[in-house]
């Protein structure tokens, strides 16, 4: 009878335990992310995390998979610099996990807020370098080049690992984290409510950061003693999304600003303080310099030498979340630490009626530079000569972002990226995206895939023949989810300029020419989407209106004149010169 009752007892037990709910690696990393509303991956599946884009698609997430891990990791920067929450790249191990490292330093450098996910092999086996498939110490080769790194070995602690990495991303400066997950890791059982408890939401991942009192006073003496004050605007006052007071602050002060690629249209370019066209003026002769989520490094010729005038010429003021900043390349006289939300607000306050304007011989003289620049550069912007030049060809979409200032521009090259900075005004926040602090090719198309998933706005990708190429396959994921992303590839038969030759006279082509007169829109209408091929800045224009207008998948093959282009567009000075000639 004992025994009897024994066996009716783990009958009845092992009957409550198949009918308890259980989940596993697969579904805690899928639901952590919801809870802490992150809804949209970009992956490129494979082994061992095929099936955890497969589940993440049927759990309702949006999973846009790449061509190449590069571009999705790009896409990831580049949606949270646009949503400020962390953008998710997943891959596979090793080779993977390596292609997306690149994205992940780049937007660590650039202070995007991005995850990459990666599988891993198990720890026994890497430790013990017995060769496992794709085998790499993957946690150790991303320490160096990300803000932070974590491995997450057991079910129980993926929704501490995932909190982590969340927070990690976007407090502070924001920057990339990597999250190793080894494959055992998704096949782990556990308790579904057990599991449930073990999430975690982040509460309040980016809080505010107040400035020192005596900072904010300090910075408002510097700014009222100058006589030529400039304000500066980085991609970091961008990213912040404090329009309203970054826009007060300008206005009021009535102090000309100047604004980096990407904080482009946080005050229209067309804003009469705007000093964008007389950028080189400004840079020289101003006497105090307050820099608003700006960094003084090689974009600012690191705050010295000929841009910047007369050496210990003017007073710098900055506005830094990450206080190692400061005195990074010359002295700052009055540094400013906390988010730039609360320290353009905390500015604001000491800005009342009485502070005194700009003198005015200052701002007319900005003024006047800008007039005559502006004046300088139109004629050359209304050129309608085939082949095109980079100027007459920019000048088409100048246009039409003018006529449709919500869509989003994304931009990269050499000559194309340079001359398009200055040459395209933006009149609304976040709608430039591009290469930024880092300055790498490549990021083209993983941009604009993203810019279309997050925003839902049309994108136009203006692109080099050369920057393009190290994304371009990624027009077939355009064409696969059918996003609205017109890609214009300014056609110049090479890097730089299509007319090199070999110095030999051999047959190889030059080392900086590509095929003559390739046909890029042919490209893309092999993938089911439109390609358009133009000549003349009209043709241009109506190529890309129809595009956005249709919303189509849409690839313009515009022809510019080989001998266009500069050596290494408007920082060719980068490039070493060799002194040495062979006899």
């Amino acid at each position: 009878m004992a025994d009897a009752a024994v066996k009716e007892k783990h009958e009845d037990a092992n009957a409550a335990a198949a009918e308890r709910e259980l989940t596993d690696g697969f579904h805690l990393v899928i639901d952590a992310l919801k809870l802490n509303g992150i809804n949209t991956i970009y992956n490129v599946p494979g082994i061992p995390i095929t099936d955890l884009g497969r589940m993440a698609q049927a759990a309702g997430m949006r999973v846009i998979s790449f061509r190449h891990e590069q571009n999705a990791g790009n896409a990831a920067a580049i949606a949270g610099f646009l949503t400020k929450k962390p953008g998710i790249c997943l891959t596979v191990s090793a080779p993977g996990f390596l292609n997306g490292l690149t994205a992940l330093a780049n937007a660590t450098t650039n202070c995007f807020p991005m995850i990459l996910i990666s599988g891993s092999s198990e720890r026994e086996i890497v430790d013990l370098q017995q060769g496992d498939y794709e085998e790499m110490d993957q946690l150790a080769v991303a320490k160096p080049l990300c803000k932070a790194a974590f491995r997450v070995l057991h079910a129980a602690d993926i929704g501490i690992g995932v909190a982590r990495a969340i927070r990690a991303a976007v407090s502070g400066r924001p920057g990339g984290v990597y999250l190793d997950l080894p494959a055992k890791l998704f096949s782990q059982v556990m308790d579904a409510e057990t599991g449930a408890k073990s999430l975690v939401k982040v509460i309040d991942p980016a809080p505010a950061q107040l400035p020192a009192p005596a900072a904010v006073r300090r910075a408002l003496d510097v700014l009222k003693g100058a006589k030529r004050p400039l304000i500066i605007l980085g991609k970091g006052a961008a990213y912040a999304q404090a329009d309203e007071a970054i826009r007060a602050l300008v206005e009021k002060s009535g102090i000309p600003f100047l604004p980096m690629s990407m904080a482009k249209g946080l005050l229209p370019d067309t804003h009469p303080q705007c000093a964008g066209a007389a950028r080189s003026t400004v840079l020289k002769d101003a006497d105090v310099v307050l820099l608003i989520g700006a960094r003084l490094n090689w974009l600012l010729s690191h705050g010295k030498g000929k841009t910047w005038g007369e050496p210990h010429s003017k007073k710098f003021i900055q506005i830094d979340i990450e206080p190692k900043e400061m005195d990074s390349n010359v002295e700052i006289v009055a540094p400013l630490v906390g988010d730039i939300g609360s320290c353009v607000s905390a500015l604001l306050e000491g800005i009342d009626g009485k502070w005194p304007a700009p003198p005015a011989d200052w701002t007319g003289a900005v003024k006047a530079k800008k007039e005559e620049n502006i004046a300088k550069m139109a004629p050359r912007l209304m050129k309608n000569s085939a082949p095109m030049d980079f100027h007459s060809a920019l000048g088409a979409l100048r246009a039409i972002i003018k006529e449709r200032p919500d869509a989003i521009l994304v931009n990269e090259g050499a000559n194309t990226l340079d001359l398009a900075r200055g040459v395209i005004d933006m009149y609304r926040p976040r709608k430039r995206l591009d290469v930024g602090t880092w300055g790498v090719m490549g990021i083209g198309m993983g941009y604009a895939i993203a810019a279309a998933i997050e925003t839902g706005k049309p994108v136009l990708a203006v692109e080099g023949d050369s920057a393009f190429g190290f994304s371009g396959m990624e027009v077939e994921t355009i064409c696969r989810y059918g996003l609205p992303v017109c890609t214009v590839v300014f056609n110049n038969n090479g890097i730089y300029r299509g007319t090199n030759v070999n110095p030999t006279g051999g047959s190889d082509p030059a080392t900086t020419v590509f095929v003559k007169d390739a046909r890029y829109d042919k490209m893309m209408e092999a993938f089911g989407g439109v390609g358009v091929h133009v000549t003349t800045p009209d043709e241009l224009s109506r190529a890309v209106n129809e595009a956005m207008n249709s919303g189509k998948p849409t690839l313009v093959n515009a022809v510019i004149d080989p001998a266009a282009g500069s050596e290494s567009g408007n920082i060719g000075k980068l490039n070493p010169q060799s002194v040495v000639r062979k006899k």
